[in-house]
């Protein structure tokens, strides 16, 4: 019992890891650029494909591509803000929604061409294979290290983001653009950073989740509404929310399979549902 319990609250906690770095990464673009993000999944999609490519094709493993793909990822997220989605700045969000979500299914619709819908594994780094046996369970070497680097990075960006002059920046931006111009802060480069990075989280999450699932174009698709579930929970455009709502997301879900498993799909967005209701601008958001 106890056994059983534990290894869903892992499989829970894992989980949440991916959905506190994806929502992060999407409350860092919707908190400066007001953008809703529908192309994060494929984002996250991308930066698997890319660490599997370079392990494929190319020899690089799996620490290089941790590195690498967020970068190439990163770069490319912003020459996608530059060249389209700075033409929307102004408008209604609902254009950066339709954007983003036609480049999601022209992204997924060329990897399905391109590899088909089966899988593709991705093997454990060498250094992270095995366990720790805990006496109450077994422990996996590199599902601990999941949560760690992802609790890490969480963290260090919310840091950089709350106690750092660019950070300020980043905040100030949000609030009066303008303004921040005068003072010579170049905000337009500001905003293709601040992008790039979100899109970086996503990739960063890609890699680590390659060795866990499998490498698929429509991988993205599958986690993303709950990503969103938990931006709304944890407040639009909030880090902190993001960090800690998609963490315990995680866990609610692996409760839930341990005591109701048909529930564990539904059960995120009836919270949702209620929060929307009761606060709608989520547990750490700001009512605008």
């Amino acid at each position: 019992m106890l056994q059983a319990l534990a290894g869903q609250l892992l499989v829970g906690l894992i989980n949440g890891s991916f959905y506190a770095l994806l929502s992060l990464g999407l409350a860092v673009i919707f908190g400066l650029l007001n953008v809703v993000n529908f192309a994060h999944g494929a984002q996250y999609m991308l930066g698997a494909f890319v660490a599997w490519i370079g392990l494929t094709y190319l020899g690089i493993g799996y620490w290089w591509a941790l590195v690498l793909t967020p970068l190439v990822v990163g770069v490319l997220g912003m020459v996608f803000e530059r060249l389209c989605l700075r033409r929307l700045q102004g408008l209604d969000p609902l254009y950066g929604l339709l954007l983003t979500f036609g480049v999601t299914l022209v992204l997924e619709g060329l990897f399905q061409n391109a590899f088909g819908i089966s899988g593709n594994s991705y093997p454990v780094p060498s250094l992270l294979q095995g366990g720790t046996n805990l006496g109450f369970m077994f422990l996996p070497r590199y599902r601990a290290w999941v949560v760690v680097a992802s609790v890490a990075v969480c963290l260090g960006s919310w840091l950089v983001i709350e106690k750092t002059r660019f950070g300020a920046y980043l905040r100030a931006g949000t609030e009066n653009p303008p303004l921040l111009q005068a003072f010579g802060v170049n905000v337009p480069v500001m905003f293709t950073v601040t992008y790039g990075y979100g899109v970086a989280l996503a990739a960063f999450a890609g890699v680590m989740a390659a060795p866990i699932y499998q490498v698929t174009p429509l991988m993205g698709s599958n986690v993303i509404m709950m990503v969103f579930a938990v931006v709304v929970i944890g407040g639009m455009g909030s880090i902190l929310g993001s960090i800690v709502t998609g963490l315990g997301v995680g866990l609610i879900e692996g409760l839930t399979k341990f005591f109701y498993a048909p529930a564990a799909d539904v059960v995120v967005f009836v919270v949702m549902a209620l929060v929307l209701l009761l606060r709608p601008a989520g547990f750490f958001g700001r009512s605008r």
